[in-house]
């Protein structure tokens, strides 16, 4: 629940952010969008690819992976020994799409929040199962340009709704 909260403070803030003296055209965020939701489907494909190395590069120095039931991947040496055990799962298929972007007026941050649905393997049983859930994350323009997630949270359960076509 604490993590909820958090999340919602931060979407919040991202939503909320804006740059001393930047204009609203400074910014072009339906760009921002397209190039983050191309990552994202980079990332999938990592996923799909089993590249460990390359889903780690996903992640800004000082990311967070915040997996239910597992504790918060803070480091590089973390996040990769998490994506490894993922990656090494013989059941893992994962399908994700984001269903909201939202770029911040500073063109800085970015959040996109989506639906997953994923097989792996259950630790207790050691049976396949399937999950679906939400996922939200804080995406943080780097000096090259590039955007790198610095915060992904997953919770699973029923997808969020899509926001309504406007």
């Amino acid at each position: 629940m604490k993590q909820l909260v958090a999340l919602l403070l931060c979407a919040s803030m991202l939503a909320g952010c804006d740059q001393m003296g930047a204009k609203d055209d400074a910014v072009d965020s339906a760009a921002i969008e397209r190039q983050l939701k191309g990552i994202e489907g980079q990332w999938m494909a990592d996923y799909n690819a089993r590249d460990a190395m390359r889903l780690a590069e996903h992640y800004a120095p000082d990311g967070t992976i915040a997996n239910p039931g597992t504790p918060l991947a803070t480091t590089a040496v973390a996040r990769r020994e998490a994506i490894g055990a993922m990656v090494a799962d013989p059941n893992l298929r994962l399908q994700f799409a984001s269903d909201r972007v939202q770029v911040a007026k500073s063109g800085d941050f970015a959040y996109s929040r989506g639906h997953f649905t994923m097989q792996s393997t259950d630790p207790a049983t050691k049976q396949p199962r399937s999950d679906s859930g939400s996922y939200l994350t804080v995406w943080q323009k780097q000096a090259d340009g590039g955007w790198k997630a610095v915060e992904d949270f997953i919770t699973p359960g029923a997808p969020a709704p899509a926001p309504p076509a406007v």
